[in-house]
């Protein structure tokens, strides 16, 4: 297997984890959109509390706020998730991805999940960065003005080799354009940093 699959695998088996959660809480909502809006957020320079991030996954899949007492799973996870995602987009090696389901579910499953990543990820953006987005430099206020163009396909799209490519490089558009906008909004770690890193 190369890295390319392994990677590939590693990211699919994310997305089912993440499914599974949703299914066994019956959330309404989809994975990808809350995976975007906390991408979103990250990007645009926020950093979210624990009780905040819960309350905001609660929100997202449409569960009471006891539902994070009343679930074992729900907290660790979600807080697990908030790490690894904040990591991913930090990292050097660029191996941030979008959470998407893989060639496995069909192309109009894969390009509703893309859909609602981009339209989370909107929306995270926004609420965190809200007026400055506005000074943003030009190429992020046209990835942004792309990005609400992605928001608003449609999902009715037909298979074909034209259309799977087309839905690759939209995806690797979104995925260099979440890390274009973490790297503007979030200034590089230093070793001296002042805070204390949470482990």
């Amino acid at each position: 297997m190369s890295e390319t699959d392994t990677s590939g695998a590693a990211r699919a088996a994310e997305f089912e984890r993440w499914a599974n959660v949703f299914t066994a809480h019956k959330a309404f909502s989809h994975p990808s959109e809350l995976h975007g809006v906390l991408c979103g957020r990250l990007a645009a320079g926020s950093r979210i509390e624990e009780p905040e991030w819960l309350t905001m996954v609660c929100e997202h899949m449409g569960l009471p706020d006891t539902a994070i007492d009343e679930s074992a799973d729900l907290a660790p996870f979600m807080n697990k998730a908030y790490e690894q995602t904040l990591d991913l987009l930090k990292a050097a090696d660029m191996s941030f991805h979008p959470l998407l389901p893989d060639d496995d579910y069909a192309i109009e499953q894969r390009l509703e999940a893309l859909v609602a990543w981009v339209r989370g990820f909107l929306e995270g953006m926004a609420l965190a960065a809200g007026e400055s987005l506005g000074q943003a430099p030009d190429e992020i206020r046209e990835l942004i003005e792309d990005m609400v163009a992605i928001s608003q396909l449609s999902e009715d799209e037909e298979a074909d080799e034209e259309s799977e490519q087309q839905l690759l490089e939209i995806t690797e558009y979104i995925r260099l354009g979440a890390l274009a906008v973490f790297t503007e909004f979030n200034a590089p770690e230093t070793s001296d940093s002042k805070s204390p890193t949470l482990h």
